[in-house]
């Protein structure tokens, strides 16, 4: 058999947890055990050139808003000229293409969740029901990167333990690590102590909810008018949300203790400028970048859902919080702020947890083995089921 073939169906390739974890895992792979291609429904940004591997097509679909038949016979043909052995789809949004898979004849479908919709926090809505269930008999078999989402499919959608692989999402901690930033500094400080800078970073969508996290900030600084002097917030990532968030901010009146940075390519090295890292997330598959914080050092506050409870020893390597509850969150930055030694040893504990129970190599490994197991009929399908 020649090398075979994965193709990866996205909804759109943009900065993202999501597609940060697959452009890890493309990049990762053996060169000589797989290719790859990934297409998007829709299309792709320039954080397509994140894949540093010169053999990966990206194609996009250009599939518009509701239904578009049109964009499922494109894909169709798109799967019969290239024969792929495996189509990977994920997320709700790309679950019906594992029909057209079958019908392309693509022998191997799985499909991996990785994350909530503001839309449907929860996955109970029965119009998503209903679409979860009819594509069930398509796929070989799922993937999730929490145990929550993996009880979640085996609870509520139906599906047999046995069909469901969970493979935490793993982080870089070559790339990701503590040191002093080489990145320019966030906030320019004339002489006396550096500031103390809350940050988080993620896409701006009601989800994330840093919206929260903002009226936290503003709490903070007005119950300690002298935080002002030296707390800063740093919010780097982009979306619907943004124009909100600032607004929050310039209520307060606190534009300058504030940086909305955008979408950044150098976040290992923004993060070795945070005292802390803030996750507001309403739910989460595994977040990406709360596993990057964690390999930076840094102590975590984050809310109790999803995932994040299987990332964050609550008291040991950070603090967890109700999700949309802003008081808590302040209650946890005092904390931090009035005591940077338990800040400096929760981000140590994080930073050893990083690297022994999430490192990226686990996750290609558990990948490596999947993709084994299904196109070669390998037996090392235990391999898979990393967890924590």
């Amino acid at each position: 058999m020649s090398t075979p073939l994965i193709a990866h169906i996205v909804y759109r390739l943009d900065y993202g947890g999501l597609e940060n974890g697959l452009v890890n895992l493309i990049n990762g792979l053996p060169l000589g055990g797989y290719r790859h291609a990934v297409i998007c429904l829709t299309t792709f940004t320039d954080f397509r050139d994140r894949i540093v591997r010169d053999d990966v097509e990206v194609f996009a679909l250009d599939k518009r808003p509701g239904k578009d038949p049109k964009t499922y016979l494109r894909l169709w043909r798109l799967l019969r000229r290239l024969r792929p052995q495996v189509v990977h789809t994920r997320n709700t949004g790309t679950i019906d293409c594992s029909v057209i898979a079958f019908l392309a004849g693509v022998p191997v479908r799985l499909h991996g969740y990785h994350g909530w919709d503001a839309a449907d926090l929860h996955g109970r809505k029965p119009r998503g029901v209903r679409l979860r269930r009819w594509c069930n008999p398509f796929i070989a078999t799922y993937v999730t990167v929490s145990q929550h989402l993996a009880d979640w499919l085996v609870q509520t959608q139906g599906v047999a333990a046995a069909r469901v692989r969970h493979i935490c999402n793993g982080v870089d901690t070559d790339h990701f690590h503590p040191g002093v930033s080489a990145a320019e500094p966030l906030f320019a400080e004339p002489g006396g102590e550096p500031p103390f800078v809350i940050g988080t970073v993620g896409r701006m969508d009601p989800v994330k909810d840093q919206c929260t996290l903002v009226r936290a900030f503003v709490d903070l600084v007005h119950r300690h008018p002298g935080a002002a002097r030296h707390v800063r917030l740093v919010l780097v990532g982009d979306g619907e949300m943004r124009s909100q968030i600032a607004g929050l901010l310039a209520a307060a009146g606190l534009d300058d203790t504030a940086r909305i940075c955008g979408w950044r390519d150098d976040i290992g090295e923004l993060l070795k400028q945070f005292d802390v890292f803030v996750l507001p997330s309403l739910n989460e598959g595994i977040s990406n970048t709360l596993l990057e914080a964690m390999a930076t050092g840094l102590p975590i506050v984050a809310t109790r859902v999803g995932g994040n409870v299987e990332l964050i020893i609550d008291g040991e390597t950070g603090v967890l919080v109700d999700a949309g509850n802003a008081g808590q969150v302040t209650a946890a930055l005092e904390r931090y702020v009035a005591s940077p030694g338990l800040a400096r040893s929760h981000g140590e504990a994080g930073l050893r947890r990083a690297r022994t129970a999430f490192s990226i190599a686990s996750m290609l490994a558990a990948y490596d083995g999947l993709y084994r197991e299904v196109i070669f009929g390998e037996g090392v399908a235990g391999s898979a089921a990393v967890k924590p």
